[in-house]
């Protein structure tokens, strides 16, 4: 999922993707640690997409303080 993808998300929905992906992180760690994972990159692509999500929601919440402090 590209940046600007998951930027038109909702709050909701991006959360709803963080704990979807977060899921499936864990359950390939479980398989790499099994010796049955098929595509390794996977497990990178998950962290990143992780980090991506992470990324936005931290920039909503810096503009909506940002925005909250100019107000007063």
């Amino acid at each position: 999922m590209k940046a600007q993808e998951l930027r038109d998300m909702t709050n909701e929905d991006l959360q709803q993707t963080l704990a979807d992906t977060s899921k499936r992180l864990f359950e390939l760690r479980v398989q790499a640690q099994a010796e049955r994972l098929d595509a390794p990159s996977e497990i990178r692509r998950n962290r990143r997409l992780i980090a991506r999500i992470k990324t936005i929601q931290v920039e909503r919440g810096t503009v909506q303080t940002a925005e909250s402090v100019d107000a007063e």
